[in-house]
C-alpha cells in the first residue's frame, strides 16, 4: 500500500535546517511511502472565523485543506521559537482543525520532528507541537521523535539528506508513519 505523508516545515526561511530535514525525509523515504512536502504556509492568513466559511475560505487555506484531506499522515518538522512552537505551524493546524468534528486530521497518523541550534534540539517546541495536533484531532505517535541539537554546526557543511545518520533516522520516522497508517485504514 503506498501512504502519502504530508510534511508541514515550521521555519519560513530559505535555508531553514528544518525545510533541509523535511528535504531528506522526501528524499529518503522507504518505499512504499511518498514524503509530500507543502508549499505555502507562509500565504495562510491568520485563522480566523470569520474568513472561515464555507465558499469564500481564502486560497491559500483551502489548497492546504486539500492537500491534508489527500494525506494518509503528516510530519512536521518544528523548529523551537522562543521555547515554543513557531506561529505559521500553530496556524496550519489551527486551519486544519476545522471544521470542527470534521477537520482534516480524522485520526490520521502524526509524527513530530526537528531540529535546533541549542543542546535539547527544539524539545519543547516539539512537545508543544505535538499536544496541539493531537487535541486538533490526530493520532500523534507519541513514541516517535527525533530531536537534533545543534542544527547550525552540524549542518553547517552537510545537507541533512547526506547525514546518514540522520537518513536513517528519518527513515524509520517515515517508517513508523507508513505503518500506523495501516493500521488505521485497516481497522
Amino acid at each position: 500500500m503506498s501512504v502519502r505523508i504530508l510534511a508541514l516545515v515550521g521555519s519560513l526561511r530559505a535555508g531553514s535546517t528544518n525545510r533541509q530535514l523535511a528535504e531528506a525525509a522526501v528524499k529518503h523515504a522507504p518505499e512504499g511511502a511518498e514524503v509530500v512536502l507543502f508549499e505555502g504556509l507562509g500565504d495562510i492568513p491568520f485563522y480566523n472565523e470569520d474568513i472561515d466559511v464555507e465558499g469564500s475560505v481564502p486560497a491559500a487555506a483551502a489548497k492546504l485543506r486539500e492537500a491534508a484531506q489527500a494525506s494518509d499522515a503528516f510530519l512536521f518538522f518544528s523548529p523551537e521559537y522562543n521555547g515554543t512552537i513557531p506561529a505559521v505551524l500553530k496556524n496550519a493546524i489551527d486551519w486544519l482543525s476545522r471544521p470542527f468534528g470534521a477537520g482534516a486530521f480524522g485520526g490520521k497518523p502524526v509524527a513530530v520532528v526537528g531540529t535546533a541550534y541549542g543542546q535539547f534540539g527544539g524539545v519543547w517546541a516539539q512537545d508543544e507541537t505535538r499536544k496541539s495536533v493531537g487535541i486538533a484531532g490526530g493520532k500523534v505517535l507519541e513514541d516517535v521523535k527525533l530531536s537534533i541539537p545543534g542544527s547550525l554546526v552540524r549542518f553547517a557543511e552537510t545537507h541533512p539528506a547526506d547525514d546518514a545518520e540522520v537518513a536513517a533516522q528519518l527513515a524509520e520516522v517515515v517508517a513508523q508513519l507508513h505503518s500506523n497508517t495501516g493500521e488505521t485504514t485497516a481497522a
